[in-house]
This record gives structure tokens, sequence and C-alpha cells, in this order.
């Protein structure tokens, strides 16, 4: 029988109860003692949630200290808002409970080297639950770039492409933390979702490292105009200006002389992509077209013909597939933005289980995350460059990755 272990679950909101209904609650050898959040209702529905999956009904808490004080506590999950990630994951740390954080980007540099100096004196484990770096397709690419299919690697791009208008425009009524954000902070918000998977190809933190950005963003537009159309009775919103470009790229450079462009566009009307594209010098993958273009295929005498080739991605699965998925595909895809989600709670639960370090450690959330920080500033400076600090302080060049 596997070994049993308690989470606590830090943050009970929408996401919160979604990976609770989908993901965490099908994983018969966790239980979830307690559950934390500022808002006693959304306490309750979680419990129901735990209570209805044949578990024993939680206690409930609106004090995250109440379950690191615990001792039956393995391990947390915390899916609060992104403010209050990085000192709760040190509370986490240093009251010895391995902790799982959902994403989102930081506030100052200052606490993303708290954050790592945490780890580095109390040695317990910190993952970032990034999702995407478990997506099919990605897994997919970087299974053809260690197979060296599409060369060295020059350039990639990702996106969080997402009509979130709604979503901020009513974050009042939802209690949602986004809204805030939007209204004074004009930065790359939200950049390890496009961010996660290129670093894995890049082996960022592991032989190679982001070094300078620039940043830019759009004029704001997007929301004024969706709050005048959608909820013109809320006078208090109408005169709000807000800061948050509709728009924002930031371009990074990295230490193995590879360049990165990430684009955050959620405040216009848009389809859905993660922008996810890796360019090599035997070929290119897209995501927003689900291709590749290799050039040991002949595809180079269709370049100006490719739209017949979109959706190609399908023909190299077979041979392709990242080793995790074929497996996956057998035992069954499991719910939760496409089975993303499944895989990345996988990684951490093994973490706490065989007390193992982290597949995406501080040093990744560190640099992943400060990218906002550091986007905020240039573009401030109107674009003007920023350096990335080097949070494992050296240790990159040596380092290897965790499988």
């Amino acid at each position: 029988m596997d070994k049993r272990i308690n989470i606590g679950l830090i943050g009970t909101g929408g996401r919160g109860q979604g990976l609770l209904e989908l993901v965490f609650l099908h994983h018969k050898e966790v239980d979830f003692p307690i559950v934390c959040d500022i808002y006693e209702d959304r306490c309750v529905k979680a419990a129901d949630l735990i209570e209805k999956s044949g578990r024993k009904r939680p206690e409930m808490t609106t004090d995250y200290k109440e379950i690191l004080k615990r001792e039956d506590i393995d391990g947390v999950i915390i899916c609060t808002s992104w403010e209050h990630h990085i000192d709760l994951c040190i509370a986490a740390m240093e009251a010895g409970k391995y902790v799982g954080c959902e994403v989102g980007g930081a506030y100052s540099i200052r606490e993303c080297w708290k954050l790592v100096e945490a780890y580095e004196k109390t040695k317990v484990p910190v993952m970032m639950l990034e999702n995407c770096i478990y997506g099919r397709d990605e897994m997919m690419v970087e299974n053809m770039v260690r197979q060296g299919v599409m060369g060295t690697i020059v350039h990639c791009e990702g996106g969080y492409k997402h009509d979130l208008r709604d979503e901020i425009a009513f974050g009042n009524e939802n209690r949602h933390y986004r809204l805030s954000n939007y209204i004074h902070r004009n930065t790359e918000n939200y950049p390890t979702h496009e961010l996660g998977p290129i670093a894995r190809i890049l082996n960022i933190n592991r032989g190679n490292r982001m070094m300078i950005l620039s940043s830019a963003a759009s004029r704001a537009e997007g929301l004024s105009a969706f709050v005048k159309e959608k909820k013109a009775d809320d006078k208090q919103l109408l005169e709000v200006d807000f800061r948050q470009g509709d728009v924002v790229n930031t371009m990074i450079t990295c230490a193995g002389g590879e360049t990165i462009l990430l684009t955050l566009d959620t405040t216009l009307p848009r389809y859905y992509s993660r922008g996810f594209t890796v360019q090599g010098t035997k070929g290119m993958y897209c995501e927003e077209n689900q291709s590749l273009f290799l050039e040991d295929e002949a595809h180079v005498e269709d370049h100006f013909e490719w739209k017949k080739h979109w959706g190609n991605v399908e023909e190299y699965r077979e041979k392709y597939e990242h080793p995790v998925w074929k497996k996956y595909q057998e035992e069954g895809i499991k719910e939760g933005h496409g089975g993303m989600d499944w895989l990345v709670f996988c990684d951490f639960i093994d973490c706490v289980k065989n007390k193992t370090d982290a597949a995406i450690d501080v040093y990744d959330m560190a640099s992943w995350m400060c990218i906002s920080v550091l986007a905020e500033e240039s573009i401030a400076m109107g674009g003007q460059p920023v350096v990335i600090p080097d949070f494992t302080n050296g240790a990159w060049m040596n380092r290897k990755n965790i499988k």
C-alpha cells in the first residue's frame, strides 16, 4: 500500500477548489486534514469537496499558522493571491513543511533572495507548480531538442495570451486579486507559464542562465473599454486609470547567446494561446498552428505554402512523444488543463513522499518570478535593459537537470 501523506491547503479560491476537485482528491494516498482561507465560505466549499470524496471532513482555519504548527502535516499547497506566495513559502520552509506553490510573478528582488536564502538555511524543498512544463507538446518538443532533432536552439518565444477582461473587471465581486494588480502595476505580471517550458529547453540555471531583459508595454485601453460596455453602472471602476498595458513584450538574452521573447496579452479580445515557439538550426516548432518545420524532411520547399502543413505535429507523435506522455496515455489522461495539473502534482507528491529535491526548485522559482519586477522597472525606464540576478550564485554552471 502506498504511503499516505497529509497536505494542508492554503488558499481555497477558484484555483484551490478547482485543483481539489479535478486533481488533488483523485490521489487516494493523499489526505487533507486542514484547509485555510481568509474567507470562511471558501473554506466551507473546500471542506465539502474533501468530505464528498470519502475523506474525513477537514478542520478549517483563516490563519495559515494553524497549519504550519501541526506535526501531522507533511507538506502544504499554496494557492493564494500572488503577493503572498513567497512569504508563505518562507514560513512553511521554516516550519519544516514541503511546499508546492502556485505560479505568479514577484513584487521585489529582495523577496526572491529571501526565498533562496530560506531554502539554503532550512534545506526544505519548495516546488513551483508550473503545469505548462508538463504540457504534451512542450514535453515532446523538449524531447526532440534533447535528441538534437532541431539542431542548436537559438530563439524561443512564449506567451500568456488569454482574454481575462471579465475576470479582472469583476474582481471586486469575485474577490480576485488580478484587478488590483492591473490597476497599480504595468509589467509582465504572469511570466512562468511562458518561461517555464523554455527554461527547461535552454537549461536555465543548469548550464545556462538569463542575463538581461528589456520590456515594452502598449497603451492600456482594453479594460477601460470593457468596463464602459459591460459595467457601466460601476462608477468607481469607470474612473480607474488602469496602468497595465494591453500587450507587454519582454526580450531576454541568455548566457549561451539565446534570446527569449515573452508576451503578456490579457486585456483585448483574442483567442487563447501560450505562443510556445522554438527555433533551432535544423527546424522550428510553433504552437499557434501546431506545426513542426524540419529541414531534413524537405519542408524547406514548402516554406511559402506552409498552411497546408498546419497541425502536422500529430505526424510526429509516435516517433518523438515524450516517454512521460506515452505512459500517461496508456494509464489514462486525467483532468486539469489537459492533464498537466495531474503530472505536476504527481511530481510534488513524489518529492514529499521520498524527501527529494523539487524538479522545479527555489532557484527556478526566484529566476522566473523576478521577471515581473524587472519588466516593471524596464517599462518605467522606457525599455532600458535590466540585469537579471543570478540566484544560484554561480552554481548554474555545474547544476544538472532533475528528471
